[in-house]
């Protein structure tokens, strides 16, 4: 059974994308597309603030991005000495919350221990720090379409066809990806369709005729976490998985429990 996740591959130290190998371990054949881009923001500005640890109760990261921005900071701006020899000593010496256990290897990579990854999304880790420190921003990348997402989605479709799912892993790759899905739903229909509750596939998304032998295909979606899937409700889209926490096997265990018979095919 085809999975479709729209997100970019991260190989692990096994030399595979962790995604992949999870849905694989349940019969699911993964295929990754991505669907954003990113552009570094403020670095001065950030770089400035790291190297004054003495002005902050701590760090939160929350997500793989801001920690390459961390990096490119130290790198870019020669800090990579003074971090070893006193900055990380510093910081480690605060609280460093991160969002989700793949952000927390790559803080541990630049030699911080960190706090909170069990939470399992920001909404969860927010209520365990925000009564602790108070809290200031700054905004070090922003997500832009990924140039290749309408040519990676035409090419998906017309050679594996519709898949039993679609997982979207934040707000705005759905933004960026929706209307090309809808575009491939065919010219007859001007909007996705959600079915019923009266229709004994509940909870599933019509796409109508993404391929050319079915015109009665159902699409599950699902969603990395809440944020995505109140962003997929506020679309009309129905959500039938949620994962518990943005981890591989999280995901994989709620997709493989929400494509049994009982739920969407």
């Amino acid at each position: 059974m085809k999975v479709l996740l729209l997100k970019d591959a991260k190989e692990d130290d096994c030399g595979q994308d962790p995604y992949i190998r999870e849905l694989g371990l349940y019969g699911l054949e993964a295929t990754l597309i991505p669907v954003l881009s990113f552009e570094f923001l403020s670095l001065p500005s950030f770089s400035e603030k790291l190297s004054h640890p003495e002005d902050y109760g701590g760090l939160i990261f929350t997500s793989p991005r801001a920690v390459e921005a961390a990096e490119l900071c130290l790198e870019q701006n020669n800090k990579t000495e003074v971090w070893e020899r006193s900055l990380k000593e510093k910081w480690n010496a605060k609280s460093v919350y991160v969002v989700g256990n793949a952000t927390a290897s790559l803080v541990s990579k630049i030699g911080l221990v960190t706090e909170g990854e069990t939470c399992g999304n920001a909404e969860k880790l927010a209520e365990y720090i925000c009564s602790r420190i108070a809290m200031e921003s700054i905004t070090v990348y922003q997500t832009v379409a990924h140039p290749g997402i309408q040519g990676n989605l035409n090419s998906y479709y017309s050679q594996q066809g519709v898949p039993a799912s679609i997982t979207f892993f934040s707000p705005s790759g759905l933004t960026y990806s929706l209307k090309h899905i809808q575009e491939l739903s065919g010219d007859n229909i001007d909007q996705i369709k959600t079915q019923g509750p009266q229709h004994p596939k509940k909870n599933c998304l019509q796409l109508e005729p993404l391929r050319k032998d079915c015109t009665d295909t159902a699409v599950m979606f699902a969603a990395i976490g809440p944020t995505t899937a109140r962003a997929l409700a506020a679309q009309g889209l129905p959500v039938s998985c949620t994962a518990e926490s943005p981890t591989p096997q999280a995901l994989a265990t709620g997709i493989r429990k929400a494509l049994q018979p009982h739920g969407c095919c």
